[in-house]
């Protein structure tokens, strides 16, 4: 089956999440990703997160499906010429380098963009490559820190929180695979290619665009409000039966909901209480109704609550642990949690691709091995015959 990206060849010259999450998302959709390699050790995230001693890492393999990996060595002066041919076959290059690696081998945007006029070179970076901060480097916590998204998260009474999952890193590759299709679609047009950029900073800036809504409608800094989602009641979680660290709901009654809500609560007569007659009364009061809400559902198991309300159109989720998303029959029917099997551990379980194409279905294939293809992508692109790959491993170059 033809694949929508099918024709379009990427070079994935990153390493740890960013990077690695955008490319893998356009290889579900059908490119040819090819990850580019360093021949000893390979993406330092097959080893420097291992959970099993002397196997790449599961982190490594949760962000590298579809993709075939070629080892070259890019100091040495064939490494640098087997790669200038390899950009001269490709639609894409993709790095995450620190400002001005790339440069100082020869391989900036300039360089190739004369190699190869039709390249999308695709920049990741913390801060960019203009601005301030520019020289800065950056990790996740980081990212999250300097976009603002901390110090709208957690509790008004505890420190400025850090969200676990990554916003700054899979959140900014998922802008850079936008950034990427975009280059291509005016492509299209022009016949040129173009750098694309995207820092982790203005990726979360661009997730917490709400909460700098909030400053501009207030004239002040955004408090820290826990759970509760604006003004609505019911609007935060609530705690279930049996009681464990994971047994909670979150329950959104929107006031068009609000009297199948107190249907399903078994407290009709709480329509005419004229303590919650109006969204704004049920906000004045909310720690009574907060109360009689946490009564009724810690009672009941999560998902039971989630089943009467959703039942009733009322908005609720059951705070899923990892074990659960992991064993989620909603999500193991839309192919969101697969089971692939890796030639050096076995099976594990990992996510697959979240856009849903009707004419061509994502397949998630295993992660590479370091240089699996590395005699196959050289033969077919730069015309390498197998004895010169077996000189060229000797010698270092692959």
């Amino acid at each position: 089956m033809t694949q929508a990206l099918s024709g379009i060849r990427i070079i994935d010259m990153t390493h740890n999440q960013a990077g690695p999450a955008c490319a893998q998302i356009l290889a579900f959709l059908g490119a040819d990703v090819i990850k580019l390699e360093e021949p000893t050790g390979g993406d330092v995230a097959r080893r420097n997160m291992r959970d099993i001693k002397d196997k790449d890492s599961l982190f490594f393999l949760l962000f590298n499906a579809n993709k075939k990996s070629l080892t070259l060595n890019l100091k040495s002066a064939r490494g640098k010429e087997l790669f200038r041919s390899l950009i001269e076959k490709s639609d894409v290059l993709l790095e995450n380098f620190g400002p001005g690696a790339l440069d100082r081998l020869g391989f900036g945007w300039e360089a190739l963009h004369r190699l190869n006029p039709r390249l999308i070179y695709a920049s990741i970076k913390g801060f960019g490559t203009y601005g301030p901060y520019s020289d800065y480097k950056s990790y996740e916590p980081i990212a999250q820190a300097m976009g603002g998204a901390m110090s709208v998260t957690g509790f008004p009474e505890n420190p400025p929180t850090y969200v676990y999952p990554a916003i700054g890193d899979s959140g900014t590759g998922m802008h850079m695979a936008i950034g990427i299709l975009a280059a291509l679609q005016q492509r299209h047009a022009s016949g040129k290619g173009q750098h694309v950029e995207v820092s982790m900073q203005d990726a979360v800036v661009n997730l917490i665009r709400v909460s700098l809504r909030d400053h501009q409608r207030t004239g002040r800094p955004m408090g820290r409000t826990g759970n509760q989602l604006g003004r609505t009641v019911p609007g935060t979680t609530y705690h279930c039966a049996p009681g464990g660290p994971n047994d909670y709901v979150y329950i959104f009654v929107q006031p068009q909901m609000w009297k199948a809500f107190l249907g399903v609560l078994g407290q009709p007569e709480l329509a005419d209480d004229p303590r919650f007659k109006t969204p704004e009364g049920r906000w004045e009061n909310r720690e009574a109704m907060d109360a009689i809400v946490s009564t009724w559902t810690g009672q009941l198991s999560k998902h039971e609550v989630m089943r009467r309300l959703g039942d009733a159109g009322v908005p609720c989720g059951a705070c899923l642990d990892t074990g659960e998303v992991l064993a989620d029959p909603h999500l193991r029917a839309r192919e969101m949690i697969v089971d692939v099997d890796y030639p050096t551990r076995g099976t594990y379980q990992t996510v697959g691709c979240p856009i849903k194409l009707s004419d061509s279905p994502a397949e998630i294939n295993r992660p590479p091995l370091l240089g699996e293809h590395t005699a196959d992508v050289l033969g077919a692109l730069c015309g390498v015959a197998p004895d010169e790959v077996k000189r060229l491993r000797e010698s270092g170059v692959v």
